[in-house]
């Protein structure tokens, strides 16, 4: 498949929709979709308007069940195994909130989980018998320490007399945005008898996915909205069907719930229960569900497939992301193996000093330059955020890690390396008026 419009800047003026002066570098916080993908999404919306009982209640199954059939082949998975949710966090609740645990069950994660996940299995644990066991890990690292690691804890767990019941992990982190070895990872389940919960928030049209049903993870979701280009928000949950009988109700329940005293009677349409509980879970805004062939369909037409956007933004954000730090006279984060550099995000060292976390204060002979502790960090990053977005236009995702400040970039296909020149340029002033003093704390 040829694309119709280079990547770049003429993608960009020709297919979305941004702001003329906005510069959008931060694609893996919220996604956006094509104009041509909102274009159907209005024309669902104008049916909803026009016939909404009808809409609803005899067009919405169908319409899903098109975008069911047309997402399963990214995924290498049997159609019933897959229904849709409005976002990835709306999944991972549904995993935990349906799962029994007893006394002595644990849940491990990993450090760099995502916030809202480490918080829903606090609240978890909260109103049930678990518990959690973090495995601590700093980037820049290898997939196979990263495993090694996984292996340690579930038998320091088990020596304790406990049950590792469940493990989460990520395809492709957050923050930093790295690649994680999520395949081995649920291999390592399988073969230890722990269940494995993956958050592919960043995952279906960011990564290959097309393996999924052989590596055989015990629940998947991944949103459409940050990297398959459908609007906010629509998510995919994947559930084996050896593993669908766990799930007993949609977050929130509704009417595809079945009294666990009264088996669900057999659907006329030859549905399974766990796709029925799926289908329409209370009133919300499902066309971004519907659009999902759209999205699909503008992948392969316009941009020439997965396998040439994969290619193109992955590239981009490693030399993108090389052109940021060489401008910074910094780094890009990158392993010996570049594994966790097989994604469309760069992380960027920025240059601000900071102490040992163990050093109390900076040295008080010699003011410049200023070394900051680490205390000062989340407070410079919404410093160098809000002031990019007032003075520039522009979405800065920063974050602590490993004693370093770090900017996380996105590739995308409406980008190109001009645009990584320029915030390079602009992150080489705002990290000197930090250095300078002018955050206020």
């Amino acid at each position: 498949m040829t694309r119709k419009v280079p990547f770049g800047r003429q993608m960009r003026d020709a297919y979305f929709g941004f702001s003329p002066s906005y510069t959008p570098l931060n694609h893996g916080s919220f996604g956006t979709a094509p104009l041509p993908v909102i274009a159907h999404q209005r024309a669902f919306d104008t049916l909803a308007t026009e016939r909404p009982d009808t809409f609803i209640v005899f067009d919405l199954p169908r319409l899903i069940d098109e975008s069911r059939n047309a997402v399963t082949p990214l995924l290498g998975v049997p159609v019933d195994e897959v229904v849709f949710v409005p976002n990835a966090t709306t999944g991972i609740n549904t995993v935990l909130r349906n799962l029994k645990f007893d006394e002595g069950d644990v849940i491990v994660h990993f450090s760099t989980i995502y916030d809202a996940c480490e918080k829903t299995v606090a609240s978890v644990g909260e109103l049930e018998p678990l518990t959690r066991r973090c495995i601590e890990i700093e980037y820049p690292i290898e997939d196979e320490e990263i495993v090694r690691r996984f292996r340690e804890m579930v038998k320091t767990v088990r020596d304790e007399g406990k049950n590792v019941k469940i493990a989460m992990f990520d395809t492709v982190l957050t923050f930093p945005g790295a690649r994680m070895p999520w395949e081995e990872l649920t291999m390592a389940c399988k073969e230890l008898g722990v269940l494995s919960l993956i958050d592919g928030a960043h995952g279906i049209g960011h990564i290959d996915l097309t393996h999924l049903g052989k590596v055989g993870p015990d629940f998947f979701v991944s949103n459409c909205h940050k990297w398959l280009f459908t609007p906010r928000g629509c998510a995919i949950f994947h559930v084996p069907l050896r593993n669908q009988h766990l799930i007993h109700t949609s977050i929130p329940t509704s009417h595809g719930y079945s009294y666990t005293s009264s088996p669900p009677p057999p659907s006329v349409d030859g549905k399974s229960h766990f796709v029925l509980l799926f289908e329409f879970v209370a009133t919300i805004d499902y066309t971004p569900y519907l659009v999902v062939p759209a999205a699909i369909a503008f992948r392969n037409e316009v941009c020439g497939g997965e396998a040439a956007i994969w290619s193109y933004c992955y590239s981009l954000a490693r030399g993108g992301g090389d052109i940021v730090a060489s401008i910074l006279g910094t780094e890009r984060m990158d392993n010996k193996t570049h594994t966790l550099t097989q994604c469309s995000f760069a992380n960027i060292r920025l240059p601000i000093p900071f102490t040992s976390p163990t050093t109390t204060s900076s040295s008080s002979t010699n003011p410049t330059p200023i070394i900051f502790t680490p205390k000062k960090a989340t407070a410079i990053a919404v410093w160098l955020n809000r002031t990019a977005v007032d003075e520039h236009d522009t979405y800065l995702q920063i974050a602590f890690h490993g004693n370093v400040l770090w900017v996380r970039l996105s590739a995308q296909v409406y980008i190109g390396k001009e645009d990584f020149e320029w915030i390079g340029h602009v992150l080489v002033g705002l990290c000197a008026r930090v250095r300078g003093g002018e955050v206020v704390f």
